[in-house]
């Protein structure tokens, strides 16, 4: 169904079943996967591919062009999967050429109100970034984050899995998996998100030894690599563990540690 008011390319790629409302616009290249549905006021540009049953609520501006200086009219994406929910006022920019050409979005998120993803992010599945929050350019957020409100997120800065990063926040280092962070310079770790990993079944014993691989980073008269080897002794046999150490190796940007 669409709105009189709206307005469609008649080149966009509209599923029959997506309810477009009042004051909707969608550009010649967006693809809208079926059981969509942009509540009103809704802007879609650009070359943006919306998967099925996601709501966008008023005011949003999807696919617009990056905020960045390089870009130069490039046929870069902006793709977004399945049951997101994305409230009032969010804005979700294309990919830049430099980037790698793709912002992303995946399944089963909540972006709230007046949140921004720019170039070339990547978001997982199962993410909630509050309201405010924003994502600089080629950050990256692995599944199951939770972001607090008016959160700020520099370039290149990953967010580890299960991560819980608390409001106000101010992110220049990436963030390990697991952890509870808050603050800005520094930004500080306080342990497992253990109200989070219980949520999501993990049990107490796995979260205890999380929790135990957490303290052992944190000690800053340890260094990295001697830290490194000797979580991976005491905890190495679970899978969790092994993934927090890897994710600390692959870091381009440094790790908190605090």
């Amino acid at each position: 169904m669409i709105h009189p008011s709206a307005f469609v390319h008649p080149e966009a790629q509209i599923d029959s079943s997506v309810e477009i409302g009042p004051w909707c616009t969608v550009g010649p290249h967006v693809k809208i996967g079926k059981g969509t549905r942009l509540i009103s006021h809704v802007a879609v540009d650009g070359w943006t591919e919306i998967g099925e049953n996601n709501t966008f609520f008023p005011f949003g501006v999807i696919g617009a062009i990056p905020q960045d200086l390089k870009y130069n009219g490039e046929a870069t994406k902006l793709i977004i999967g399945n049951q997101n929910t994305i409230r009032e006022g969010v804005t979700l920019n294309l990919g830049t050429v430099q980037g790698g050409g793709l912002t992303k979005v995946g399944d089963h998120n909540l972006l709230m109100a007046y949140t921004h993803l720019g170039h070339d992010c990547i978001v997982g599945n199962h993410c909630v970034i509050a309201n405010y929050g924003g994502l600089a350019g080629h950050v990256i957020l692995e599944d199951y984050v939770i972001l607090g409100g008016m959160t700020g997120v520099s370039q290149y800065v990953r967010i580890g899995t299960h991560a819980y990063i608390g409001g106000q926040s101010g992110l220049e280092r990436d963030v390990p998996p697991y952890v509870i962070a808050l603050g800005a310079r520094p930004c500080l770790l306080k342990g497992a998100n253990i109200v989070g990993l219980r949520r999501r079944g993990f049990v107490a014993d796995r979260i205890q030894k999380i929790n135990e691989a957490i303290k052992l980073w944190v000690r800053t008269d340890i260094q990295k690599e001697q830290c490194l080897l000797e979580i991976e002794s005491q905890y190495g046999e679970l899978p969790e563990i092994q993934n927090f150490i890897q994710f600390i190796r692959k870091s381009e940007t440094g790790v908190v540690r605090q």
